[in-house]
Formats: C-alpha cells, sequence, structure tokens
C-alpha cells in the first residue's frame, strides 16, 4: 500500500504541478503577455479565462478517461493522462507571445490548456481509485487521501518555482523567459512519474470485473441513466472546494499584487505556507473519516467555510503578510476537512463497473462549477476601492449550496468487520 499510495501521490503531485503552474502564471504575467490590448483588468480576466478553460475540458477527460478506466484497466489511465498533460504543459512555456505571433499566441495557449484539462480530467479517478480499490475497508480513507495531498505538492512545486524565478531575476527578465522555466520542467517531472509508475499492478476489483465479465460497455450511458442525480449532487458537493482553493491560491494572488501593491514574493509565501500546512494535515483529517465516517467530515468543513469566508476576505485586506496566512490557513484547513476524504468517499457512492467514471465526472464537474468561475466572478466583482465583500458573498453561497448536498448525499463508510454486514462493504 505504501508504494501504491506513493506513485498515486507522486502522479497527481506532478500533473497538478502542470495546472498550477499555469494558474500563477495567468495572474502575473500572461494577461500583458497574451493579451496586450486589453486593459489590466481586462487582461486578467482573458487570462483567467484562459485558466478556465482547462477546468471546462476536465469533465470531458473525466468521460474519455473513465471509460478506459471502466472498460481496460485502471493502470493505463495512469500512463496516458500524466502523458498528455506533460507535453501540453512544455508546449505552453514555447508559445510565443502576442507581440510575435498575434492572435495565433492566445488561441494556441488555448488549445494548450484544453488539453491540460483532459489529461487531469482522467489523473485524479485512475489515482484515487489505484489506492482505494487496493486499500483495506477501515483505511481505506486514509490510503486515498495519499493522492488528495498530490495537489499540494504540485502546488508547492510549481509556487516555488515561481517564487525563486520571481525573486531572482528582474521583471523585465521574468517577463522575457523566466515564467517560461516551470513549464519546461514539467517534462522532465511527468518522465519521472511515468518511470515510477511502470511497477503498478492492476487493481483487484477491476480484475474480478474483467474476469467475470461484468465490465459496462458505455460506462457513461450507464452512469447517465441509473447515477445522474448522484452525479449532480456530489458535483455541487466538491464545487465549494474548488472555489475556496482558487479564490486563495489565484484570485488572491491577483488581486493583492495588483490592487493592494503586495509583492509577488509575500504574496507567493503567504499561500504556499497555508497549502503546506493543508497538505500535511491531509491523512489526519483522512484518519477521522475512517473513524467518524465520510459525510460528517464534509458537513463540518462547509460549515467552517460557510463562517470563516468574511473574516478570511477582511485579513487579505489588510495586506499584512502574517495575518492574510492566517486568513488563508483558516480557509485551506476547512478546505480539507472536506477533501481528505472524499478520494474514499466518491469511489464508495458508485458501484465498480462505472466507478471510474462516475466519480471522475462527479468531481471535474464540481471542477466546473467551482474553479473555472470563481477567479474570474471573484475578479469581476471585486471591483472599486473597499473590501471585496462580494467574493466572500460568494463564496459563502457556494459552501451553503454545497452543505445542502452534502445532506442529500448518503454514509458510505464501511461497517466494522466483526459484524455480519462487513462482509457486503
Amino acid at each position: 500500500m505504501a508504494r501504491l499510495a506513493t506513485a498515486s501521490l507522486a502522479g497527481t503531485a506532478i500533473e497538478f504541478y502542470d495546472f498550477f503552474v499555469y494558474g500563477t502564471a495567468a495572474a502575473l504575467v500572461l494577461g500583458p503577455l497574451f493579451f496586450p490590448t486589453f486593459s489590466p483588468l481586462a487582461g486578467t480576466l482573458a487570462a483567467f479565462g484562459t485558466f478556465g478553460v482547462g477546468f471546462i475540458s476536465r469533465p470531458l477527460g473525466s468521460v474519455i478517461f473513465g471509460h478506459i478506466g471502466d472498460r481496460y484497466g485502471r493502470r493505463p489511465v495512469l500512463f496516458a493522462s500524466l502523458l498528455l498533460t506533460g507535453i501540453a504543459t512544455v508546449a505552453v512555456g514555447c508559445v510565443p507571445t502576442y507581440g510575435s505571433i498575434g492572435v495565433a499566441a492566445p488561441v494556441l495557449l488555448l488549445v494548450l490548456r484544453f488539453l491540460q484539462g483532459l489529461g487531469l480530467g482522467g489523473e485524479w479517478g485512475g489515482a484515487v481509485l489505484l489506492t482505494a480499490e487496493h486499500a483495506p475497508a477501515d483505511r481505506r480513507a486514509l490510503w486515498a487521501s495519499f493522492p488528495q495531498v498530490g495537489p499540494a505538492v504540485g502546488f508547492l512545486l510549481a509556487n516555488g518555482v515561481m517564487l525563486a524565478l520571481s525573486a531572482g531575476l528582474t521583471d523585465a527578465q521574468f517577463a522575457a523567459w523566466g515564467w517560461r522555466v516551470p513549464f519546461w520542467a514539467a517534462g522532465l517531472l511527468a518522465a519521472g512519474g511515468l518511470l515510477l509508475r511502470t511497477s503498478l499492478s492492476e487493481t483487484p476489483q477491476f480484475k474480478e470485473l474483467a474476469a467475470t465479465g461484468e465490465r459496462a460497455s458505455v460506462p457513461l450511458a450507464e452512469v447517465v441513466r441509473g447515477h445522474w442525480r448522484l452525479v449532480l449532487l456530489t458535483a455541487g458537493a466538491l464545487a465549494v472546494g474548488y472555489a475556496v482553493f482558487y479564490a486563495v491560491t489565484t484570485w488572491s494572488l491577483a488581486y493583492a499584487t495588483e490592487r493592494l501593491g503586495v509583492s509577488r514574493t509575500v504574496m507567493l509565501t503567504c499561500i504556499m505556507a497555508a497549502v503546506a500546512i493543508k497538505g500535511a494535515v491531509t491523512p489526519f483529517a483522512a484518519m477521522l473519516g475512517d473513524r467518524y465516517g465520510r459525510k460528517p467530515l464534509c458537513l463540518l468543513g462547509c460549515a467552517a467555510t460557510a463562517l470563516w469566508m468574511f473574516p478570511m476576505i477582511a485579513l487579505l485586506q489588510t495586506a499584512e503578510p502574517l495575518l492574510m496566512f492566517l486568513g488563508f490557513l483558516g480557509a485551506m484547513l476547512a478546505f480539507i476537512t472536506m477533501f481528505a476524504v472524499v478520494a474514499a468517499y466518491l469511489p464508495e457512492l458508485y458501484e465498480p463497473r462505472v466507478r471510474c467514471t462516475g466519480a471522475a465526472v462527479g468531481y471535474n464537474l464540481a471542477g466546473v462549477l467551482g474553479g473555472a468561475l470563481t477567479p474570474l466572478v471573484a475578479t469581476a466583482v471585486a471591483r472599486g476601492d473597499g473590501p471585496p465583500w462580494g467574493v466572500a458573498a460568494y463564496l459563502t453561497a457556494i459552501a451553503l449550496l454545497s452543505l445542502g448536498c452534502f445532506a442529500l448525499l448518503p454514509e458510505t463508510r464501511p461497517v466494522p468487520a466483526a459484524t455480519p454486514e462487513a462482509a457486503t462493504a
């Protein structure tokens, strides 16, 4: 299990590195480089628009790779998704700017971001099923939480490189070529991840499905027919996690550097510290999910998020590093209270024959609702000279929506092995 969990964590870390490095670049430099004819605000919105395309393509990626995972195995998904995302990310670092090739530059950026989203849409489902379907029932949330640590590691890698380049280069050097280096580094990371995954074995549950001939012929059709309500509920339930994470890691970075005059280095340091603690806490929150259930932690995380958004915005508005960090940390802890257990929760909600498709589609639809729209909406409603209370209201509303969706979902924690019912868990 340790080897499987490590491989899953490494793969999700690499793929989310690819995804996050684009978000950081969008917040810092892509607007003026690829949309120079726009005003600063419009350029940021346009850059975040290309950022959002990656989320829109993620559900399509979950359908494509979910079909592969349910028909041909979880293992092939891990290789194909990582390869696609790595190639697209390296290519982003090679795209000429608007000044060199005109409108073709943002078009290429858009296409490559779409391909990034396709790959990431398949990665999550394959990685969590690899661990969840191998794990013992009473420790499933713990082992399945390791892929959930991957986004924190990927974010820290992406922003650590950005931070080092931002601190070590002049603004002109960073804009000319420095921002491209993290994208080029993705090629080396992807090669390492592919090598690490060569020794992975297929999951026992898929082997059983293949041996008995019970694999779904068209997994998406079965999900739409028999589980459409579950997909919508899980998408609504998980939307708050995406919204909070990208409000902290992407929107606040652009807002504080452009509107509050906080340096890139200070903001990246504050955000990275909060995300690092979030990553460290993840397995411990998952253990609580094994002990007390998945649903209670999700409800607690939603409630905490709803209560914390206005204080978080107030702390951000101070532009004081320590206070901003505390605001981000509170949001990240509320976020991970939910997301530490969803890697076990979502697969348990779906029957094995359509699990890869159903869990991944629900998870990535939430990304469209929460991740794609949040930087755009937050940037649009944060206009004016006062604190951006509209952002806090927007995030609170999403938290309440997710709270309602979680309330309608069943508990899935397997019953203790000592009881007769455990045999069916």
